[in-house]
């Protein structure tokens, strides 16, 4: 979920600013990103964590399960490597949004403790692009996930943003967690003894995980790697740099256009559902796909100027390939590219056009039945097609 802002009013915190299982062996690619990060896991004794998580439908997002506090007290937030804060709803809050589970009290947690800033209460200020926000305090307390040892892996003092004036959420979630590079996220907090490795695998259905270190390398067949891009000048953001888009055979080129780069023009994100790419080069994409489906075009029911069609069936609908530098030629099941409309008899493209200043943004719908795996050591992301909704069960 891409941040527009995030303020800080600070004396301590040296900050990048964001806008925004079990264990399993799997054979490894022969990558040499791949070698160098089993071969420096060996050296650590630690299990594997990993945490649940769950398809929000309300908000099309998903939810990681984690505990804060002494004693445990369990949330449901959003899994966001758009940004790098982690966040949760706390009593009092005199402008929280309806929240379906109970609201954190700090006052319960013995392990809680207010981040001071010249004497005072250390505030933040978090606005994301969809124009929800988070106001409230920093603090630091003891976050706590599963590891594949046994023990679950607490992390003592981790800094936290306590909001208490929140606003355009959906009741179904407690908050945000962070998991892009910047310091404030939960992977950076983490330690290096997890080596920045996180990788997921996300499904419109059940209950899947997120993975950090041993357990977070994707490798073996049918794996493609993309070169991962950090800007130090751009916020904390993942990029990767979309070379080309192909609509069945057609292939579409970023070379000769404005949206054309070499170190990253596209971010992957978590938090975001739709792709997004900038107006002229997003309109050829959508000429191409429109040039293939023989069926009515119709307005964008939910008024977002999506592409939609009238039809009863996706199979209409053309194969989608995403070409990322580093050789990562992702063939895209449809389902992660046309969405069914809630009233049904109407698809639309899940590739949203917008303008410059907004980034291009690979969305999570489009991640959909990929393990997805970040190596931030070797600026890699990783995909590999898998059945996400089976893989745990």
């Amino acid at each position: 979920m891409i941040v527009l802002l995030l303020h800080i009013i600070t004396c301590f915190l040296v900050t990048a600013t964001a806008s925004s299982p079990h264990g399993f062996t799997i054979d490894l690619i022969q990558r040499s990103f791949i070698n160098a990060s089993s071969s420096r896991l060996s050296k650590t004794q630690l299990g594997s964590p990993y945490a649940d998580t769950v398809y929000n439908v309300n908000a099309g997002n998903y939810l990681m399960k984690l505990q804060i506090g002494t004693p445990p007290f369990e949330i449901e937030a959003v899994l966001d490597t758009g940004s790098d804060l982690i966040w949760t709803q706390c009593l009092p809050c005199p402008n929280c949004y309806d929240q379906y589970a109970p609201i954190f009290d700090p006052s319960k947690s013995f392990t809680f403790k207010e981040k001071r800033c010249l004497g005072h209460s250390c505030p933040y200020e978090i606005v994301y692009e969809d124009g929800t926000y988070s106001k409230g305090t920093f603090a630091t307390e003891t976050v706590t996930i599963l590891s594949t040892s046994g023990e679950p892996l607490v992390l003592a003092e981790t800094t936290i943003g306590c909001g208490r004036d929140n606003f355009g959420f959906d009741p179904s979630i407690s908050g945000m967690v962070g998991l892009d590079w910047g310091s404030l996220s939960l992977i950076s907090q983490m330690g290096g003894d997890f080596l920045g490795l996180i990788s997921y695998c996300l499904s419109g259905e059940g209950t899947s995980k997120i993975n950090f270190g041993a357990n977070a390398i994707v490798a073996g067949d049918g794996t493609v790697a993309a070169d991962m891009f950090i800007k130090m000048d751009h916020q904390s953001f993942y990029y990767l740099n979309l070379d080309a888009v192909s609509v069945e055979d057609t292939r579409i080129e970023t070379l000769g256009t404005t949206f054309h780069a070499l170190d990253g023009n596209i971010i992957i994100d978590s938090g975001t559902t739709f792709t997004y790419l900038p107006g002229t080069y997003c309109y050829q994409v959508r000429e191409a796909v429109a040039n293939v489906v023989v069926a009515s075009q119709v307005p964008d029911p939910g008024n977002s100027n999506m592409l939609c069609y009238n039809s009863d069936t996706i199979d209409i609908f053309p194969v989608i390939t995403m070409h990322f530098a580093g050789g990562a030629d992702l063939v895209l099941d449809k389902y992660n590219m046309y969405v069914e409309t809630h009233t049904g008899g109407t698809f639309c493209l899940t590739i949203v056009c917008n303008d410059p200043p907004k980034l291009a943004i690979f969305g999570n719908r489009a991640q959909n039945n990929l393990l997805v795996g970040y190596d931030t050591s070797s600026r890699v992301v990783s995909f590999k097609p898998t059945k996400c909704s089976a893989l745990w069960n």
